[in-house]
């Protein structure tokens, strides 16, 4: 059976979505000898031009309503053009359910979901609508933020994106698809012998740990977590973390990497320590067969819980 990639690009109306349609069909490595089918579920300020979709050997099919988008469409737009690639510019605002649950002909596959996102609006779409942002985040595979300007707080956006999908690449472009350069400043120094981790900054490190566990392989580290004790984990292992708010109040997670400790047995779920650590960076099954950062406790006391217990980003 032939395989047939569909690249899904969603995001906010006016987010670039077309934009970035555009810019991937004139790769030729993209659409190179391939009949590329777009299928548009929403017409924003860009229009496909019609010169660029010959060149690039693509059909356009635009569609106004929810419904239209359905097992039978699909299996008469293979019929009619059997395409060999796929871009699907998905209407977020008829829900990541329906897409998620849409029938799909045989072959076909989701190959990559990229969210485009306005940099400039940003802020006023995440406060107005932050849940159904943060559910196009997790299951994308690239996030882009376009139309970028030198102080667009592009740290704390990676941070945050990086929390809610920890596997999405996050990228940052100012016009003309320039990438914007930022630094990603540390609350705590790098380069101590013992990097101590104030409350506040737990998410700080654990995103930059989770990007750059090269960074902290041979570091002590000292701060304050939860400890997570199961037999999910290996004999001597443990996770001290903390419980992140990735969407809203209820919707947060635990966060944390797994340590070895000769005090396992003596840990209570949810009990409150001041971990000092060795960090190593190890491929674990337990990280998907992945390097990430695994502690080795050196000490392990009673802990106060910090004032706010949520970590934020």
């Amino acid at each position: 059976m032939t395989k047939i990639p569909v690249f899904v690009i969603h995001g906010f109306l006016e987010s670039g979505k077309t934009t970035f349609a555009l810019e991937t069909l004139e790769d030729e490595y993209f659409s190179g000898g391939e009949r590329n089918l777009i299928i548009a579920c929403e017409e924003g300020m860009e229009e496909y031009d019609d010169d660029a979709l010959k060149a690039a050997n693509a059909t356009l099919v635009m569609l106004e309503d929810k419904s239209e988008l359905n097992e039978k469409f699909l299996s008469e737009c293979q019929k009619k053009y059997k395409p060999t690639q796929i871009v699907l510019e998905y209407n977020c605002m008829w829900g990541l359910d329906y897409l998620r649950e849409m029938y799909m002909p045989a072959g076909w596959f989701v190959a990559q979901v990229i969210t485009t996102v306005d940099a400039s609006t940003f802020d006023v779409y995440l406060k107005n609508m932050k849940s159904l942002f943060m559910e196009m985040a997790r299951d994308s595979d690239l996030i882009i933020f376009n139309r970028c300007e030198e102080d667009t707080p592009a740290a704390t956006y990676k941070r945050n994106m990086r929390a809610v999908n920890p596997k999405a690449q996050v990228v940052f472009e100012k016009e003309g698809g320039i990438a914007l350069q930022f630094e990603e400043e540390m609350p705590f120094d790098i380069h101590a012998d013992v990097i101590e981790i104030a409350d506040a900054d737990y998410g700080i490190w654990y995103i930059d740990a989770m990007d750059h566990p090269e960074k902290y392989d041979g570091k002590t580290l000292i701060f304050t977590a939860m400890a997570y004790v199961g037999k999910r984990f290996p004999e001597g292992y443990f996770v001290p973390g903390r419980m992140a708010m990735t969407c809203c109040a209820d919707d947060t997670a635990f966060i944390g990497f797994l340590c070895k400790s000769s005090y396992v047995d003596r840990l209570k779920s949810r009990q409150w320590l001041t971990v000092t650590a060795k960090a190593h960076v190890e491929k674990r099954v337990e990280y998907n067969n992945e390097k990430g950062i695994v502690l080795y406790s050196a000490s392990l006391k009673s802990g106060k819980k910090p004032e706010e217990e949520l970590v934020y980003f």
